[in-house]
């Protein structure tokens, strides 16, 4: 600090530190202007206030006073530099005019949508959901439900095996063999879950997929019963003009079998209507007598009926897909059509 004039000293030096705040681009940088003008062991303008002492004592006063005002005014330069510094710029500023951006919507993927519709309708037909392991073993998975070690389904080549007798499970059928062995009849049970096969990757098939099978046993079950619950549950579904017909199959766990096919009067955006194909939807017959003993039932006395269809294939047909595939390959493009 000059000794013939502090004063001026003291305004050269607000001048200049008032011009450095001013400069500074960056917290970071004018957090160096302050270190270097009001910090406490290094800054200047404490170094001209230790300096005092060689001040004359009556202009002590005067130069104290201004002193602290300088201090004052480069501290308040900082603050209002600091706060420009972290308000947003003019091109980034937010236009609180603008509409609001639409919130993402999810929703429910769309086989997930069929099995809960699937599962509503029979629930209000009565029908409880039964859920089972998706490992199983080759008894529950083969054997019990009649169909022998040396078919086909069961060869290595069409299923995946763990270990020796235990595999991933290629239908929801074990879950009813499970029921049956764990609960008294009358059983009215509808199993949802997803099963696995060695089936290539394309338009309609999947390694893993959804599958919906049911069961019903009772004393006195018929054919009609079976014929009139499913027809039932088309025409929920698919709606009351849906028509419905059964066409002879072959399962190895059911004797008659049958293959569900619907046809549907669809109505284009423009009003209009027309008919579709005949479109299969299930295969379905009256539980083979052998499955009903396995269970440890008295196939003289009881009887029932059984159905198994997949999901997806239900979502394809509902909405127009053709490719299965869509489904899994994760485009929100696409699953957003169906968010509800």
């Amino acid at each position: 600090m000059s000794e013939s004039n502090p004063i001026a000293d003291l305004r050269a030096l607000e001048e200049e530190a008032t011009a450095a705040v001013k400069s500074a681009q960056n917290r970071e940088s004018l957090e160096e202007v302050r270190v270097t003008y009001l910090g406490r062991s290094e800054g200047r303008l404490s170094a001209i206030l230790r300096g005092l002492a060689q001040v004359p004592a009556e202009r002590r006063p005067e130069v104290g006073k201004s002193a602290n005002t300088v201090k004052a005014k480069i501290s308040r330069a900082l603050e209002m530099r600091q706060l420009e510094l972290v308000a947003p710029s003019a091109e980034n500023e937010v236009d609180l005019t603008m509409p609001g951006r639409p919130r993402w919507r999810g929703g429910l993927h769309p086989i997930t949508q069929a099995v809960d519709e699937i599962w509503h309708i029979f629930r209000d037909l009565g029908f409880a959901r039964a859920r089972g392991p998706e490992a199983d073993t080759v008894w529950y998975n083969f054997e019990a439900l009649n169909t022998p070690l040396d078919h086909p389904a069961a060869d290595e080549q069409d299923t995946l095996y763990l270990v020796d007798s235990v595999l991933l499970r290629s239908h929801t059928s074990p879950v009813q063999m499970r029921t049956m062995e764990e609960n008294e009849p009358p059983i009215r049970i509808i199993a949802p879950g997803w099963v696995y096969r060695r089936d290539t990757y394309d338009a309609t098939h999947t390694p893993a997929f959804m599958q919906i099978e049911g069961l019903v046993i009772d004393e006195g079950i018929t054919f009609v019963d079976f014929k009139a619950t499913l027809a039932e549950f088309a025409r929920r579904y698919w709606g009351p003009d849906t028509q419905v017909r059964f066409r002879p199959s072959y399962f190895p766990f059911t004797e008659p079998s049958a293959e569900v096919d619907v046809k549907r009067i669809i109505t284009r955006p423009d009003g209009t209507q027309y008919e579709t194909e005949w479109l299969e939807i299930m295969g379905s017959g009256m539980v083979d007598p052998n499955v009903i003993a396995n269970a440890g039932y008295d196939p003289e006395r009881y009887t029932g009926w059984a159905f198994g269809m997949g999901p997806g294939r239900i979502a394809m047909l509902k909405h127009g897909v053709q490719d299965l595939r869509t489904f899994f390959e994760n485009d929100v493009r696409f699953l957003e059509q169906f968010a509800r």
